[in-house]
């Protein structure tokens, strides 16, 4: 399947309230509904049901209860993609997995690989295995979740026959103020590397830790070139649009990745 020529995204960076499900989805509903023009995909922040939290027990859900319906509900009136992280419960462990809800009614998920220790999340949760491509209309699009920005092996981009593994890339994230400088440069790292666009969708305001966090969400093109020019530490809305023509041409323009060292992943 030929890649459509545009992919449309919205990136929605909102304060959430403090491990509290109907809040934060009647919240994010009001948002999404705010905008008024056709998108392909809305990428939601890491946790947005809840917070970043390590009550898992507390919070968790099976797949397909309230928050997948609340999805599914939400892709289906809007027409779009909806996607974000949320504290799923399946054969009695947890796991921090993005969810991919489509208009038809379909739900893929990606689980977090590498869990953050610093905040015992890998205490708590498993860690996923699988490293999942989405298809939509035509573009290849790679989810990862916060933590996932730091490891580069584990998200390189590889040529199949000329072919790239993804077009598209996007970390969904709880990132804390203290390291914004971090989320701010390896961004477009893994744009440049990759040759591939890449979007990182983070929350702002305090959570019930007490920690910060700026947002800082934006996405950044194949030269690494930020695209946003917004304002980063507010609550946000901002709708990006993918060029696929302009993609192609630089990759054959500048085809590092026929340079590229051969790996495995396991």
């Amino acid at each position: 399947m030929s890649k459509s020529p545009q992919l449309k995204i919205a990136l929605i960076q909102s304060d959430l309230y403090w491990k509290d499900k109907t809040a934060n989805l009647a919240m994010l509903e009001e948002k999404i509904w705010e905008i008024k023009e056709s998108v392909d995909l809305i990428i939601l922040p890491e946790m947005f049901p809840t917070g970043f939290s390590m009550d898992a027990s507390e919070l968790a859900e099976p797949m397909n209860l309230g928050i997948c319906k609340w999805m599914k509900q939400m892709a289906a009136q809007t027409g779009s993609v909806i996607t974000g992280s949320a504290i799923i419960t399946e054969k009695g462990n947890y796991f921090n997995r993005l969810l991919w809800a489509t208009p038809l009614g379909q739900i893929l998920h990606y689980d977090k690989r590498h869990l953050f220790r610093m905040a015992k999340e890998d205490e708590t949760f498993s860690s996923g295995k699988e490293r999942p491509i989405f298809n939509l209309k035509g573009w290849k699009i790679f989810p990862q979740i916060c933590y996932d920005l730091r490891f580069p092996v584990f998200s390189r981009n590889t040529w199949e026959g000329g072919e790239a593994t993804y077009d598209f890339m996007f970390f969904v994230a709880s990132w804390p103020a203290v390291r914004t400088s971090a989320w701010d440069a390896l961004l477009p790292a893994r744009a440049i590397e990759n040759l591939c666009y890449v979007a990182g969708v983070n929350r702002v305001g305090k959570d019930g830790n007490g920690i910060d966090y700026l947002g800082h969400s934006g996405v950044f093109d194949f030269k690494g070139i930020e695209l946003s020019q917004t304002e980063k530490e507010v609550e946000k809305t901002e709708i990006f649009q993918l060029e696929a023509a302009v993609l192609e041409s630089y990759r054959q323009k500048f085809p590092a990745w026929r340079d590229a060292d051969a790996f495995k992943i396991r």
